[in-house]
């Protein structure tokens, strides 16, 4: 191993990216400033609950399983991956719900309860969704976008697809009644995007749950990152925690290593960073011309909002609760433009709920059950509120909300151990700019080219990994993301 790579930051895109550069033969090292690995996929354990930070639906897992067989070796000595059914159960405040699932006699005959003629239309709608998906996902999904000639070639099979038009439209094209335009639009949400803004390309999604299925590792994601940590260092690599890098060291147009706040120093033939970008940029590379650039124009681009996270453990069983469920509110474009464009904190909101322990019983002591709800919120651009203030109070209103729409309706007594993670701990446990939760916001002329490279266009051998840089946020688009940038690495490092 005469080429040397680090890693900055042990997230879903470092480890992968990691596990790619070890597997080539590239001694590389991850650098993480938390006291444990997974990034966005962090863990808490709290009176005999597991919390996993999210993410939580666990898509596309051969994606995962890839990064074990370029050694020939199989993920399932690291990770069990147990199904999930449904995918989510979607309700709505009317009492009705759909149970969302790959079993298409099942989903058609929900989708029929609500508009027979819409069953035909979702037939349709999934055959768009397989063309965007061959062509976003498996042609375009783990391809570095470095110069603008690449976005060109790509543009006649976008322009086929519409992708200007948003995944709301496309979806409103196909059926009818709003309550299933909201359950076959929502998924832009779990990697940032507004679903009535972000391109019809992301329609992808359904494809890809229905063909691989929706998953959660035993034990959680956490269990999922720390089989990829074992693999990682079962090749040789190394692993550093609780040390976060201060400084990304550049000579003229190089980087040449990094240096942390232990005031530890190492060199390398390549660093690529899996951190937030404008923290990469901004703060890393505040030293270099081309950082204070490149963060000047992040500057102006639009950032996904951010998440209110409130976790909770519950004495009791509720096996009426689906693993995965979407409570939607009473609005939802207008709850979108409040969270997207108004930066105001609404009175009413929809949830995703996440309830492990109905898969995996170990989430949670005997007797009781593990959650957590999520609720999209501005991000501290558009909403600088003291969250220290409103926390609390916003946790109780999820909280009645749940207890209502779930038939808990003692809950508050129920609670065993609960916290909450606002942007503002985004912000500082992550440097995530503005408390983001996605990085940039997933809208078309902020896609691929128009994303940060995978490959910085100044500093040769920086390299980029994670939600930031195409393809995106979301297990699939990081993994694919470490993909595309870990061939760059090892063509250069040859």
């Amino acid at each position: 191993m005469s080429k040397t790579a680090i890693v900055i930051g042990a997230g879903f895109g470092g480890l992968a990216l990691a596990i790619r550069l070890q597997s080539a033969g590239i001694s590389t090292t991850i650098v993480e400033g938390r006291d444990k690995p997974g990034g966005r996929g962090y863990h808490w354990k709290r009176e005999g609950f597991t919390f996993d930070a999210g993410p939580t639906v666990i898509t596309d897992p051969d994606c995962l399983r890839e990064l074990w067989g370029l050694s020939g070796s199989d993920m399932a000595q690291d990770v069990e991956l147990m199904p999930v059914q449904p995918f989510y159960r979607l309700t709505w405040p009317d009492g009705s719900e759909l149970d969302y699932t790959n079993d298409m006699d099942v989903l058609m005959a929900g989708i029929s309860r609500f508009r027979p003629e819409d069953a035909e239309g979702y037939a349709k709608f999934l055959e768009y969704s397989a063309g965007v998906f061959e062509e976003g996902y498996v042609k375009l999904g783990h391809v570095p976008f470095l110069d603008f000639a690449s976005m060109l070639k790509a543009a006649p099979a976008l322009a086929r697809y519409q992708a200007w038009r948003s995944v709301y439209s496309i979806v409103s094209s196909y059926v009818k009644d709003e309550r299933l335009r909201q359950a076959f639009s929502f998924h832009t949400l779990l990697v940032g995007g507004d679903p009535t803004k972000t391109s019809s390309i992301y329609a992808l999604i359904h494809k890809l749950e229905k063909d691989g299925g929706v998953w959660f590792a035993r034990g959680g994601t956490n269990a999922l990152i720390a089989g990829m940590v074992r693999h990682f260092e079962r090749l040789g690599g190394t692993l550093r925690l609780d040390d976060p890098v201060t400084e990304i060291v550049t000579n003229g147009d190089r980087a040449t290593g990094v240096v942390t706040r232990s005031g530890w120093r190492a060199d390398a033939d390549a660093v690529a960073t899996n951190a937030d970008i404008m923290h990469s940029y901004r703060d890393l590379l505040s030293g270099n011309a081309r950082g204070k650039k490149a963060a000047k124009s992040l500057a102006r681009k639009r950032f996904s909002p951010s998440l209110f996270v409130a976790h909770f453990g519950l004495k009791g069983d509720f096996p009426h609760i689906a693993h995965h469920s979407i409570l939607f509110g009473p609005r939802y474009q207008g709850l979108l433009a409040d969270i997207y464009d108004n930066g105001v904190l609404p009175e009413d909101f929809s949830l995703y709920l996440h309830h492990p322990s109905a898969t995996d019983p170990g989430m949670a002591p005997p007797g009781h059950a593990s959650f957590y709800a999520l609720a999209p919120v501005a991000h501290m651009g558009k909403l600088p509120i003291d969250w220290a203030v409103e926390g609390p109070k916003f946790e109780k209103r999820i909280l009645d909300v749940v207890g209502e729409r779930c038939n808990i309706p003692d809950i508050h007594e129920r609670v065993v151990v609960k916290f909450h993670y606002t942007p503002a701990d985004f912000g500082h446990d992550l440097n995530a700019h503005l408390g983001s939760a996605f990085s940039l916001e997933p809208v078309l002329w902020q896609s691929a080219f128009f994303r940060t490279h995978n490959r910085d266009d100044v500093i040769g051998n920086l390299y980029f990994v994670g939600a930031g840089t195409h393809p995106g946020a979301g297990i699939p688009g990081v993994v694919g993301s470490a993909k595309a940038t870990a061939g760059l690495m090892i063509d250069d490092l040859a």
